[in-house]
């Protein structure tokens, strides 16, 4: 079972991580060293996001240049679903069919089912746990494949997170 966003999620993130953003939409509403926080309005939702610090494309094991779309991970809260920290991720390509991505934290590993561009843990139970290895983490590092057969590899900074989550959180406390 996949998870869905709404509109105004992916109309902010088409934005995000360019100097658009601030000119565009009024819906970021902190930043958080290396996240930001953002807030939806209809449904009441709230995000914290981040953009990758280092980014790796492998094809056959050798470096290749590719075109990639946003590449981003979120921890999002919806009060009117009862979603308190929902993981997602994209890649900014279609992921290979049938193929789960890899998220490591600070040496543990979690399996992602893909759906698209897009990643989640397959439980709430899992989202809490990634999300407590993230609090706690420095960084994370998320490895796919592309339907081309590019191998990518995504780090992400964990400084900001818990401030972040803390504060999408409260801006979304039903």
């Amino acid at each position: 079972m996949f998870k869905t966003f709404t509109f105004p999620i992916l109309f902010i993130l088409s934005f995000y991580g360019s100097n658009v953003v601030a000119e565009e939409t009024s819906n970021r509403v902190a930043a958080k060293s290396d996240w930001a926080v953002f807030v939806g309005e209809a449904p009441n939702e709230c995000w914290a996001v981040s953009a990758p610090k280092e980014t790796s494309n492998k094809r056959g094991g050798v470096n290749v240049d590719v075109k990639r779309g946003q590449i981003q991970l979120f921890a999002i809260y919806r009060p009117s679903d009862d979603v308190k920290g929902q993981i997602a991720f994209t890649g900014g390509y279609p992921f290979a069919e049938g193929r789960n991505i890899t998220m490591k934290i600070d040496g543990i590993t979690y399996e992602l089912p893909t759906d698209g561009e897009w990643a989640w843990p397959p439980s709430a139970d899992d989202d809490k746990k990634i999300i407590a290895a993230m609090k706690s983490g420095s960084k994370a590092v998320l490895t796919a494949q592309s339907k081309r057969g590019t191998v990518t590899k995504d780090t992400f900074s964990l400084l900001g997170f818990t401030a972040a989550i803390k504060e999408a959180s409260k801006r979304c406390s039903s």
